[in-house]
């Protein structure tokens, strides 16, 4: 797959504490495995199981970062909201 064809995606985790964690990815599946297995985040390590829970496709990796830097500044009801819709 080429640079062109690339997707680019930011998503929220949900952990097993209820808080939820965003980061963004190329492939969904592998970096949720990645989490999964202790092999992701430090945040998400202490908090497993995680499981996705909303995700979206950006154009690019630039935008995918601000959107990733965007959900983190949201409140924890706001995350929610966002996952209920």
């Amino acid at each position: 797959m080429s640079a062109t064809e690339q997707r680019f995606f930011c998503y929220l985790l949900e952990c097993s504490d209820g808080s939820f964690y965003a980061g963004w990815t190329t492939d969904l599946q592998k970096r949720l495995s990645a989490h999964n297995a202790g092999r992701g985040a430090r945040y998400t390590r202490s908090r497993l199981p995680v499981r996705l829970v909303y995700f979206e496709e950006l154009p690019n990796r630039s935008a995918a970062q601000r959107r990733e830097a965007a959900l983190k500044k949201l409140t924890h009801a706001q995350k929610e909201q966002l996952v209920t819709k």
